[in-house]
């Protein structure tokens, strides 16, 4: 009687461990971001610079601080707080571990961050190549002067907290309009769809 007693009392208290310990996923979030301005100074044969702008996935929203940041944004260039600097004028230092990578395919087929060719920056090498047709976007050149993001390229980032996030850019100028035109529309305002796994070493993204 004792032995089936005791017995009975550990099994509750193991089951009662075991859902205790349970682990509860947070869901994912989905955000999307418009406006985002990414001011430059420079261009035209004139050396560029200027402040990057900082976002974070974690608060969905641009930030000032110098270690809190995933990517941030400068005209057409993205880059990622992790590896270290390009090179480039008025940077900010990589405090952080993060890296990205582009996938290809739509935003609704991405559901997994893996395999995603993550990349950090480096002297001379963005994670995130500059140029049209090289990484996010294409130039049209004359006589239209359009930025244009490349269809069914979409922007895998895996933060310095170990969780995941996916992007795809949707224009790059003030409200989106769907016809850009450069004598009317200001250019450096991205807006982009983004969702985010909260979860550290979750790779869904669905």
């Amino acid at each position: 009687m004792y032995k089936t007693k005791f017995t009975l009392i550990l099994f509750i208290f193991l089951f009662s461990c075991s859902n205790d310990d349970e682990i509860v996923l947070l869901d994912n979030i989905q955000g999307s971001i418009t406006n985002l301005h990414a001011p430059q100074t420079g261009g035209m044969g004139q050396p560029i610079g200027g402040d990057f702008t900082k976002f974070s996935f974690e608060t969905g929203s641009t930030t000032t601080s110098e270690t809190n940041w995933d990517i941030a944004f400068r005209g057409t260039m993205i880059i990622v707080n992790g590896g270290e600097k390009i090179g480039t004028n008025d940077e900010p230092e990589r405090t952080g571990t993060s890296a990205i990578g582009i996938v290809d395919g739509t935003f609704d087929m991405i559901t997994t961050s893996e395999g995603s060719g993550f990349k950090q920056d480096f002297s001379g090498n963005p994670a995130i190549p500059t140029g049209s047709g090289k990484g996010w976007y294409n130039y049209s050149g004359p006589p239209t002067f359009v930025i244009t993001p490349i269809p069914g390229k979409i922007l895998v980032v895996k933060t310095g907290k170990k969780t995941y996030a996916k992007m795809e850019i949707l224009s790059y100028y003030e409200n989106a309009p769907s016809n850009p035109n450069f004598m009317r529309d200001k250019s450096r305002y991205y807006s982009f769809n983004y969702t985010y796994n909260p979860n550290i070493g979750d790779y869904n993204l669905e």
